[in-house]
């Protein structure tokens, strides 16, 4: 089982700091993000990883080298302009395994990446897409008004459930190979429709636990906190 991580986004959300840092060596702790994703992955029994680079990609390459120093064999595959979340398949696809994990550079979670991966052989998916479910709560009243204006409802601030996506996917490779191509612009929601509409099967996988994405100021300083009160949580002893 390989992985390929998508890391070269430029993190304009996290700006300014990502004007001279990539957003995934942002720290954790005393580590950036991404290595703990690796060491995660590692963990996990993943040891072979591309990792997609663009914005400040040299940077990444002179702090994870070939990933000797992690006991990981990693490689890149570089964008000289931006492909999306998906893009870059098309010129890693035929380095990858035939099922392998495809996930965003910016992400905390304490994911068990080998469940989720059975789970989608078990399931017998192309493609599998982690949720998790996020809370919403909104400031306000909110009305329901009838076809006449009549007020026929009131809720003060409700809280709205909603299942999203956690940037973590299982891909069969032969599935996806005919809807990519080498520097070819694609995101993950359009893969995932194409998929769909190919009549191939999308699994999603209800994940437990915990998990933030670190894209924005006040995401990031969260996961900065959970990250140092669950240490434990996010990296097992001797990962």
């Amino acid at each position: 089982m390989k992985a390929i991580i998508m890391a070269g986004g430029k993190g304009t959300r996290l700006a300014p700091y990502t004007a001279v840092l990539p957003k995934p060596l942002m720290p954790l702790g005393d580590m950036p993000i991404l290595e703990l994703i690796l060491r995660q992955l590692k963990h996990s029994g993943v040891t072979e990883v591309i990792l997609a680079v663009n914005h400040l990609s040299h940077i990444i390459r002179a702090f994870f080298d070939d990933g000797q120093r992690l006991g990981m064999r990693i490689s890149y595959s570089y964008e000289d302009h931006p492909l999306g979340t998906a893009g870059p398949l098309g010129a890693a696809i035929d380095e990858l395994s035939e099922h392998f994990l495809l996930l965003n550079g910016d992400l905390l979670c304490n994911l068990d990446f080998g469940h989720f991966v059975a789970s989608h052989l078990e399931h017998g998916a192309q493609a599998s897409i982690a949720t998790y479910v996020r809370e919403i709560r909104s400031d306000f009243g909110v009305l329901s008004i009838d076809g006449e204006r009549n007020l026929v409802g009131y809720s003060e601030k409700p809280v709205y459930r909603h299942e999203v996506s956690m940037g973590l996917y299982v891909l069969s490779r032969e599935a996806v190979r005919g809807h990519v191509r080498p520097n070819e612009y694609l995101d993950m929601p359009d893969l995932i429709k194409l998929m769909i509409e190919a009549g191939q099967r999308v699994y999603a996988y209800e994940a437990s636990g915990l998990w933030l994405d670190i894209g924005r100021p006040d995401d990031y300083a969260k996961a900065q906190d959970l990250f140092a009160a669950q240490r434990g949580t996010f990296l097992p002893e001797g990962a």
